[in-house]
């Protein structure tokens, strides 16, 4: 058995981890409700734009450009979205699982824009070619830097570097349930629009979209707008979701720490009443000797 000082100094270890596991768990809390409010609001938006296009695509027929075409290069540009930060339980390991163990996403065709440490340290240290680095915007995200990342991505994909461009991000669902999810950004697959069509991909209603501008030109304008409202939405999201993640993992990590204190405690007093049983033992010994 253990002795009373090891067990009483390893007991007030775990009382100074507990502690700032609360501390940390109270942080997240907050922090949370900030990024939920915020991502509540602009869920319905983001989902509306991606629908959006889509549909208007859908409508628009046989549209020539070439950001409804895959590239001829092979390589797939990804934004991935991690923190910065860890102890969050399982968040950001499970975006990276996602892109790493997609069988439609070959590592050596894999071009990576990260945004947020722990996905680039992670994905560099298994070889992925890390093309941009954009971990300082996630910790407070605004929509000027989705712009920024969009133009940049898409300069690369009309270059020919990348011939596709994906998404890869959790999604929030609720305080509790947190979806990776990745999406294809470009070249856009407009099914899923909602928009019934014919087996020649024709909508049924035959409601057709007209431009008032050239159908290029409109493109060329529509398009990166939609990437940034997705990427800025997506941000927005994992926010939410990492500091969910933190709550529970250090919700957890609090009671697993009361439970070693408790066990801890009872060791102690075993430790304590066989150490006076000892005493007592040598005492009467000792008497006993005299007499």
């Amino acid at each position: 058995m253990a002795s009373m000082r090891s067990i009483k100094r390893r007991k007030e270890s775990v009382q100074s981890t507990q502690q700032i596991t609360k501390a940390m768990k109270l942080v997240s809390t907050v922090k949370l409700q900030r990024a939920k409010a915020r991502a509540e609001q602009s869920k319905s938006y983001f989902e509306s734009m991606y629908a959006t296009v889509k549909a208007i695509l859908v409508r628009a027929g046989n549209i020539r450009h070439p950001y409804l075409e895959t590239g001829e290069s092979t390589k797939k540009a990804i934004i991935m979205i991690t923190s910065n930060r860890g102890l969050a339980g399982g968040y950001n390991s499970n975006v990276i699982k996602l892109v790493t163990r997609s069988e439609e996403l070959k590592k050596e065709d894999c071009v990576i824009y990260a945004v947020g440490k722990k996905g680039k340290d992670s994905l560099q240290k298994a070889g992925y070619e890390i093309a941009r680095d954009y971990s300082d915007v996630i910790e407070e995200p605004i929509y000027v830097d989705a712009m920024r990342i969009v133009k940049e991505v898409l300069e690369d994909f009309s270059e020919g570097k990348v011939g596709e461009i994906y998404l890869a991000y959790t999604a929030f669902k609720n305080t509790v349930s947190h979806i990776p999810t990745m999406i294809r950004l470009l070249p856009v697959d407009p099914s899923g629009s909602g928009i019934e069509e014919d087996e020649n991909g024709i909508p049924v209603d035959k409601l057709l979209m007209n431009f008032e501008m050239d159908e290029e030109e409109a493109i060329s304008l529509l398009i990166p707008k939609y990437m940034a409202s997705l990427i800025f939405g997506a941000m927005v999201e994992a926010i939410a979701s990492e500091n969910g993640a933190r709550m529970q993992a250090m919700d957890s990590a609090t009671s697993n720490a009361e439970d070693m204190i408790s066990m801890l405690s009872l060791q102690y007093n075993r430790a304590r009443q066989s150490s006076i049983t000892q005493e007592l033992t040598e005492i009467i010994a000792g008497a006993e000797a005299i007499s």
